[in-house]
């Protein structure tokens, strides 16, 4: 409609629909953090919750148990490395000593020696029995470690015994959850829905519009943008059903709505002339004539042949002469544009 418009009255209607815009932004952003906030208000269920307590706490003694064996039994079998490290150490240096020593008496052949010969051996002995003994705490300390190791394990599997039916119902207890928060979002939502249908109805046109549209698209974002991601997935059933429902509702009102349009254009084509032309607005004619279509019917009209006085579709008159210099002029403006004479016509606002 802005061809019909003042300039001052188009630029306030553009300032209008900024503010139906501003309007609507902020509402979007209070219903998104509503609807966002709504999963706050159930706490999402536990694996805990589906467990046996006493069996639960029995598991977590059993596991903590078996990480302490672990946790002991890697830092004695670090010392004990440590300490058979030392001890091959000791004995593979006092081997070398006793084998250069030993050399060195072969060439000697002295009968002297043969004390501190059998007092190296004894020595040499005792630091390969200290290194069996540090080799035998290793072992031990290994087997310390394999056994914690081995009841971890046990009680690992307990735990995934426990969970395994758990977990089942934990699924199920959250996808009841998701749905219940689905219904809450849906219960939010609805009602805009039903709201925003009943501005679309009754105040779209009224004095109030820019605050009616905004909440009119408040209430589309609100269901397309801020519910639909959170439509529970069952194989997108519930997806495919809503659509179904919306694409339904939304064809049934744009048949009816064109089977409406349709009877009041027959009804307003069977009006004499004068009573049709009160039926339509003067900004309205202004567009329609503006497009190249009659204002009566809608249909395409050639306006600029200079010739087409009359609308040849619906009858109703598009030319006539100006009743005080007959100049040939539009039937629908309210003053002659050659002399200013005012027009027979009483189109209303």
């Amino acid at each position: 409609m802005s061809k019909g418009l003042r300039l001052t009255e188009k630029w306030l209607h553009r300032a209008l629909w900024l503010v139906a815009f501003a309007f609507a932004s902020f509402l979007i952003g209070l219903g998104g953090q509503l609807v966002e906030n709504m999963a706050d208000v159930e706490a999402p269920p536990t694996l805990e919750q589906f467990i046996d307590p006493a069996q639960l706490a029995a598991v977590r003694a059993e596991e903590e148990g078996a990480d302490k064996r672990q946790t002991a039994a890697r830092a004695q079998h670090e010392q004990a490395a440590e300490k058979h490290a030392v001890a091959r150490s000791n004995t593979r240096s006092a081997r070398a000593t006793f084998d250069n020593w030993l050399a060195t008496r072969s060439v000697t052949a002295r009968p002297d020696q043969d004390p501190e010969l059998i007092a190296r051996t004894k020595a040499l002995d005792a630091l390969e029995a200290d290194e069996r003994r540090a080799l035998a705490a290793v072992e031990t300390q290994r087997q310390a470690m394999l056994d914690a190791a081995q009841q971890a394990e046990r009680a690992a599997r307990r735990r995934a015994d426990l969970e395994l039916p758990a977990q089942v119902k934990r699924d199920q207890a959250s996808a009841a959850q998701e749905l219940r928060v689905f219904g809450y979002r849906l219960a939010l939502t609805l009602p805009l829905l039903v709201a925003a249908g009943w501005l679309f109805k009754h105040k779209r046109q009224g004095a109030s519009w820019p605050f009616a549209w905004g909440f009119i698209f408040f209430a589309l974002f609100a269901f397309f943008f801020e519910l639909v991601p959170y439509l529970p997935s069952y194989g997108g059933y519930v997806r495919y059903i809503v659509g179904i429902i919306v694409t339904v509702v939304a064809g049934r009102y744009a048949i009816a709505a064109l089977q409406r349009y349709l009877a009041r254009q027959k009804a307003a084509e069977a009006l004499p002339d004068a009573q049709r032309r009160q039926t339509l607005s003067y900004d309205t004619v202004l567009v329609r004539l503006g497009k190249g279509v009659c204002p009566g019917c809608e249909r395409q009209v050639d306006l600029k042949d200079g010739a087409t006085d009359y609308c040849p579709h619906c009858g109703i008159g598009l030319f006539n002469r100006c009743g005080g210099c007959a100049t040939r002029k539009n039937a629908f403006g309210r003053f002659c544009f050659a002399c200013g004479t005012a027009a027979n016509t009483s189109l209303p606002d």
